[in-house]
């Protein structure tokens, strides 16, 4: 006969007892793993969250119906109000006539012989040539002759003066986008020294100082500027020239949009966020030189050519047979040619011909051209700032994770704030001061960092790479929490007794 030993309680070999396989320590265990994740949900949901304050988005989106008005006063010094009426109908006239070039412009005339208080332009007749002297311009015509085509030129010309149609949008987007300050980095670049003669130096210093440097001091009050300037002895070209004969080479249209090697030439010595504005003096290589331009299958009479937003290029041949540095009497028609390109890509107007001789004689912007280019700017500006304000609230109404930070919102009420302050300024420098701020805080709330990177990498990426990671230990927690939550829901049930007091055989 078999007998079986019942189990001691105290017995470690029965797997049934031992105390970590017991029900309360493994409900001990499964209670510390949801504490923990309990717990750190808070921390978890705060470094994970979006900051998302909320934006003027009414203000931004009022901006849409305020149009920045600008008033341009011409004083004609005359006593005579028949001259000074059938001046101002002809200005009047061209205005109407193109309404949207002259949108945003408003010219407002008056007539007197006494010297305006206002800072208007003044408007004088006689001499023999027309000239420009600082706010003054004056037309050689007789008061006494008032024909019609005399009237009408002069009217031409001050409106050309005062809105050129340059300014208006370039249909080639040749000039750069507005900002408070500009690179200009000056390069001479030989496309190979070692082939045979080349220009080694340039006396930068002396030419910079009589060409560009009057410009410069001229645009202060529009631009910051940084110069740097560099010499480069190998800077080979990506393609072949098309070979004219068998001495000279030329240059395809196609060819002049792909001109600048971008791998392998290093252009800009410094690292910053400014926008630069190029300026190449490219030299050929001995065995492909003269190098020129052609156009229509013609060879141009300029070796020089314009990269719209990028900067200006100008092709040096060299005629002698040996190493050669340029001095300053040298580079007088090259910077000169620099400084016209610098002239296009900034939208510098240029004067109307029949007074453009007076500045090539001073050669010095005028305070025409520096207000109708602050005119323009501020236009542009001012467009560009509520453009993109809407652009920012459309993009965060769409986009409901794009996160927005206090600086985002700072730059958004600021940027309004300038806008305000630019509707009701008194003089045209202060509605350019304003309308620049406002345009250079609005791109800076656009390109905000924290809110472009939500703009590649969305929410839905961040589930699609962290659910299978945390599911696969989440899941088991919660199977295994169903299952001993049912397990201690029946052990709570009370045991049915079985009544064992009837009686046997009753």
């Amino acid at each position: 006969m078999l007998l079986v030993k019942p189990a001691d309680e105290h017995n470690p070999r029965e797997p049934s007892k031992l105390f970590f396989e017991s029900e309360n320590v493994r409900r001990i265990i499964l209670f510390a793993y949801w504490a923990v994740i309990i717990a750190a949900t808070p921390l978890w949901w705060y470094t994970t969250s979006i900051e998302r304050l909320s934006l003027p988005t009414s203000r931004v989106r009022s901006q849409a119906g305020n149009q920045l008005k600008i008033t341009v006063p011409i004083h004609l010094h005359t006593g005579d109000s028949e001259l000074a009426g059938g001046l101002r109908k002809e200005l009047l006239q061209i205005t109407a006539e193109d309404a949207e070039h002259w949108n945003g412009i408003t010219v407002h005339v008056d007539h007197g012989l006494s010297d305006p208080t206002n800072g208007s332009y003044i408007v004088k007749f006689g001499g023999e040539d027309p000239s420009i002297d600082s706010r003054t311009v004056t037309f050689p015509l007789d008061e006494k002759a008032k024909s019609a085509p005399e009237l009408k030129q002069v009217a031409s010309t001050l409106a050309e003066l005062i809105s050129p149609r340059s300014q208006q949008g370039d249909p080639h987007h040749r000039v750069a986008q507005f900002s408070p300050r500009y690179r200009l980095a000056f390069t001479l670049m030989d496309e190979d020294a070692s082939a045979g003669p080349a220009v080694l130096e340039w006396d930068f210093k002396t030419a910079f100082r009589r060409h560009l440097l009057p410009t410069l001091n001229a645009l202060s009050q529009l631009h910051n500027f940084t110069v740097e300037s560099q010499v480069q002895y190998h800077g080979r070209l990506a393609f072949n020239p098309v070979q004219v004969d068998e001495q000279s080479y030329a240059l395809t249209s196609e060819q002049l949009t792909v001109f600048v090697n971008s791998a392998e030439w290093t252009l800009s010595s410094s690292a910053s966020n400014d926008p630069v504005l190029h300026f190449l003096l490219f030299v050929p290589s001995a065995t492909r030189r003269p190098l020129y331009i052609e156009q229509d299958g013609q060879i141009s009479n300029s070796n020089a050519f314009i990269l719209p937003q990028w900067g200006g290029i100008l092709i040096y041949n060299s005629e002698t047979n040996h190493h050669i540095n340029l001095n300053s009497t040298d580079l007088d028609p090259i910077f000169s040619t620099f400084t016209n390109q610098l002239h296009m890509l900034l939208g510098i107007p240029q004067l109307p011909a029949d007074l453009r001789s007076t500045q090539v004689r001073s050669r010095v912007i005028t305070e025409w051209q520096l207000d109708a280019l602050q005119r323009r700017r501020a236009l542009e500006n001012a467009k560009g700032a509520a453009d993109t304000l809407r652009s920012i609230v459309n993009l965060v109404e769409q986009i409901e994770n794009m996160p927005v930070g206090q600086d985002v919102k700072g730059d958004i009420q600021n940027a309004l704030s300038a806008l305000g302050q630019m509707y009701t300024a008194s003089s045209l420098a202060e509605i350019f001061r304003h309308s620049a701020r406002a345009f250079t805080l609005s791109s800076r709330a656009f390109f905000n960092p924290g809110m472009l990177a939500m703009l590649y990498f969305p929410a839905e990426h961040k589930y699609a790479v962290y659910a299978p990671l945390f599911a696969s230990a989440f899941l088991p927690l919660v199977l295994v929490a169903i299952r001993e939550f049912k397990a201690w829901k029946a052990s709570r049930r009370p045991v049915k007794k079985v009544d064992t007091t009837k009686k046997i055989g009753s």
